[in-house]
This record gives structure tokens, sequence and C-alpha cells, in this order.
């Protein structure tokens, strides 16, 4: 059985439809990712299932049945911003929060699983970014939960923090819990989601495992080159824009020319050939950001 089942969930606002008839289900024990650009719904869609919005209509079943007092219960809530009071320790926020709940998960286990032992007596505004976002999911997991809803958990921490939460949430996952992550980190997605869905302009426009996604739409590789690189125009090496090299593509923001192609082989015969050079060149397997941006685009969204 589905942990979680979405039906048909559509959101209006005045003028805008902002979630258009979505569904999906969530099965338990997963880390299920949902992606988008900028005013997708996406954020809308899990506030809603979340019980912080009313849908305009549709239906969100919760093990086979309707959101009641249980469900509070068993999810806990990670937003992407939080306030917490600035003169509690570290410590007194979580027992603040346990107390909340009926069946919290004992102290020394969300402190361990949290990593929060060197920083339990500082107060809440002596604490570091990435500190205060691990503070955050042991805030979200004081109640044990099954499910847990994380918006954004890594946004504006160093790389060396944001792996450090991505471990915490490999480790909830494998207690058994179901996590559903909101994210912009396409790295994030593919390291830590089985299943994704993406979402653009209220709909849902691909779901699947990262994998699966990336053999549908993004086979092969893509290898990048500075526009100097080129004795002449790629146009006139490859004759038209899909030949030999799959598609390709000059960024000029970024000074370099960009080629998808399912054969590096062949491609790399002919810049070979047309006297490029290639000492500068770099070659990367297709992921998530390039299916990203080849369903939803390049265009910046506010």
């Amino acid at each position: 059985m589905n942990l979680l089942e979405v039906r048909n969930l559509v959101k209006h606002y005045p003028g805008v439809v902002a979630v258009d008839g979505i569904s999906f289900s969530i099965g338990p024990g997963i880390c299920f990712g949902l992606l988008g650009p900028n005013g997708a719904g996406k954020t809308t869609a899990i506030e809603i299932i979340e019980g912080i919005l009313p849908p305009t209509s549709g239906d969100i079943l919760y093990k086979g049945g309707q959101r009641t007092a249980e469900f509070r219960e068993e999810v806990g809530i990670q937003l992407q911003t939080t306030a917490v009071f600035e003169f509690l320790s570290v410590r007194e926020t979580l027992e603040t929060f346990r107390k909340l709940y009926r069946n919290p998960m004992p102290m020394a286990e969300l402190i361990r699983l949290c990593h929060l032992e060197d920083i339990l007596e500082r107060y809440n505004n002596k604490i570091s970014g990435g500190q205060k976002q691990r503070l955050m999911l042991a805030m979200a997991l004081a109640n044990d939960p099954e499910l847990v809803f994380l918006d954004e958990p890594t946004t504006g921490l160093d790389p060396q923090a944001r792996r450090y939460l991505w471990n915490i949430v490999r480790q909830i996952k494998a207690k058994g819990k179901t996590v559903v992550l909101t994210t912009h980190n396409m790295d994030e997605a593919q390291m830590l989601c089985d299943e994704i869905i993406i979402i653009d302009v209220g709909k849902i426009i691909a779901q699947g495992s990262p994998s699966d996604l990336l053999k549908s739409y993004c086979s092969g590789v893509t290898i990048t080159l500075p526009i100097e690189s080129f004795p002449e125009l790629p146009e006139k090496i490859f004759r038209d824009g899909t030949s030999g090299c799959g598609k390709w593509k000059r960024l000029e923001s970024q000074g370099c020319y960009e080629f998808q192609t399912a054969d590096i082989n062949n491609c790399l015969d002919l810049l070979l050939k047309a006297g490029t050079d290639l000492s500068q060149m770099s070659v990367r397997s297709q992921n998530l950001e390039d299916l990203f941006l080849q369903l939803t685009g390049r265009k910046l969204r506010d």
C-alpha cells in the first residue's frame, strides 16, 4: 500500500492555476523528490499535502484514507525558513518540540542522528548556517515521524555542510522513514531520490527514477569546449546543427560550445579532423540538470 496518494490535485488563485490536476503516489521507505522551476507550483502542492493550504479540489490519502489527527502526529516538516527563539539553547529548543507530541523520538537518538552533540548548550543565535539546518531537521524529526517533508534543506550551505546533511537524510531513510524532498539542487536530487516528479506550470511533465528519466531523455555525454578552440565555426564542421555531434549550442555567456552526443568517438573524430584544440575539453555524463533544462527550458524564472 502507498503511504501517500495525491489524486487530481488543483489549486486556483485569482487569475492563476497554481496546481493543475496532478496525481502521484509515494511508497513507504523511499526518498521522493519534487523538482521544478520557480513558480512551477511545487511549493503550493507540497503545502496542500502538508495541510498548510486547502486545495481547490482533489484528494490526498494517507495510508489509504483521509488525513486525520494521526497524520499530523506522524508527519515531520522542515520548512525552507523557520524562526526559532534566539535565546533558547539548542537543547531547550529540542525539548520544547518533543513535548508537543505523544510519542517523541528519544532525545539521545535525535541528538545523535542530527549530529548536535557539540552545540547543545549554545543559543540558537550563536550557531552556524549548517548547524541551524541540522537543528531544523531535528525539530522536524522530534515526533519520530513516518513521513518527513524537507523543503530545500541545503539552500545556502557550503559543499561540506550540504553533504553532511545528505548523509543524515540517508540515515533517516535507512530507518524506514519516507522522505519528500523539494530541491533546486539537481545533484542533491540525483544522489538522494529513488523517484522524482518534475512540475512546470502546475502540471507533472516527467516522473520516474533518476536513472530511468535520464535513459529516456538524456542519453550520451556532454562535451564542452571554449569558443577559441575552433579553427572554424561548428556549422562548417558538422554541416548542420545535429549531425556528427548530436545536439550542440553556443553558450555565449560561458564562452564555450556545448555538445550532447550518444557517439563520443565519432564526435571526437570529426573535431580532430577539423583541427579543433581539445586541450581544454571537458566530458561528463548527462545528469539531472541537463534533463531539467531540456524539459523546462533555460529562460530565467522569477
